[in-house]
């Protein structure tokens, strides 16, 4: 056996769960306050018993706790479908987190399209193309 592990179980157990949750509310939760849901990771905990699912969402920061009250109210009908789906001997209770690394992102991208464009435009001096003093002696 090599010295590197790879995956561990518990890493491939929750990337399992990832899926099958996400495919499960996009297929089965009618509840309309989950629309627009995208699950970006699971955390098992070392006994399997509770799963931190890390969500983002389209719907914005102002509907945030709907959002979150939805999977919230979904969860036990999501763990019983999990439960029929994968075989592990405890099937975990589900806690949905905002996942902010999406938002966050798109917030230093948007700063550093600010910061180009600034730079773009507001030029030091003697760094662009030195203006002809006069042009009609040429």
């Amino acid at each position: 056996m090599s010295g590197q592990k790879g995956f561990s179980r518990r890493d491939r157990i929750a990337e399992q769960i990832r899926r099958e949750v996400a495919e499960l509310i996009r297929t089965e939760v009618r509840d309309p306050r989950v629309g627009m849901v995208s699950l970006t990771e699971v955390q098992l905990s070392a006994d399997y018993a509770h799963a931190k699912v890390f969500f983002s969402t389209l719907a914005g920061s102002d509907h945030l706790d709907v959002v979150q009250a939805g999977l919230q109210h979904a969860s036990g009908f999501l763990r019983g479908e999990l439960g029929k789906r994968i075989s592990i001997h405890t099937t975990p209770q589900l806690h949905f987190v905002f996942d902010q690394s999406l938002e966050r992102g798109a917030q230093i991208s948007q700063l550093i399209r600010e910061a180009v464009a600034i730079s773009d435009h507001g030029a030091a001096p003697g760094q662009g193309p030195e203006p002809d003093p006069d042009p009609d002696q040429h």
